[in-house]
């Protein structure tokens, strides 16, 4: 009897926490810059990161702050000193990806290869992380004391939001592996 192939599993796992890591950076970054662009309650519905009709829950979150128009200026220039340096991340991590992928499905095993674009790739997901933060936090520095109060508060209420939604999607699950 011959043994299960693992290495499709493994690949596409690795493939899809990759991009998922990608998709991940590039939506916080999108939704901070059309958050805080946003011109107000019903602004960007229907073609944004939410879809049709509905908005992403950080583009929400920066939304009820009520950014004044001076800080919404402020938001604007500070994305557009950070674009062209988050798209060249972006382009690296692609790229970068790329490459890991091939080591990985290459004919012959490379164990040196594997480890070296695996390295390069979370180094450049690293600096793109850490670029995103800088700018999340530029931002962040542009709020007044009642904005970042606000915002936590309403962070904080999203993450046990979230967290109650996976304890039932847990439970769910538990519920139809019983017999």
């Amino acid at each position: 009897m011959t043994q299960p192939n693992h290495f499709p599993t493994l690949r596409a796992f690795v493939v899809m926490a990759a991009l998922g890591g990608m998709v991940l950076g590039g939506t916080l970054l999108g939704d901070t810059v059309l958050a805080a662009q946003n011109p107000g309650p019903g602004g960007m519905r229907g073609r944004g990161p939410g879809g049709p009709g509905g908005r992403s829950a950080t583009i929400a979150l920066f939304s009820a702050l009520d950014l004044t128009e001076a800080q919404r200026e402020q938001v604007r220039q500070l994305t557009e000193q950070h674009r062209e340096q988050t798209r060249t991340l972006a382009e690296r991590v692609r790229a970068a990806g790329e490459a890991q992928r091939e080591a990985m499905q290459a004919a012959s095993f490379n164990e040196q290869q594997v480890r070296a674009t695996a390295q390069a790739f979370a180094e450049v997901q690293t600096e793109l992380a850490v670029q995103q933060a800088r700018l999340r936090s530029d931002i962040y520095g542009l709020l007044t004391t009642d904005q970042q109060q606000q915002l936590a508060r309403m962070q904080a209420e999203r993450e046990a939001r979230q967290t109650e939604r996976q304890e039932r999607m847990q439970q769910r699950r538990q519920g139809q592996q019983r017999p």
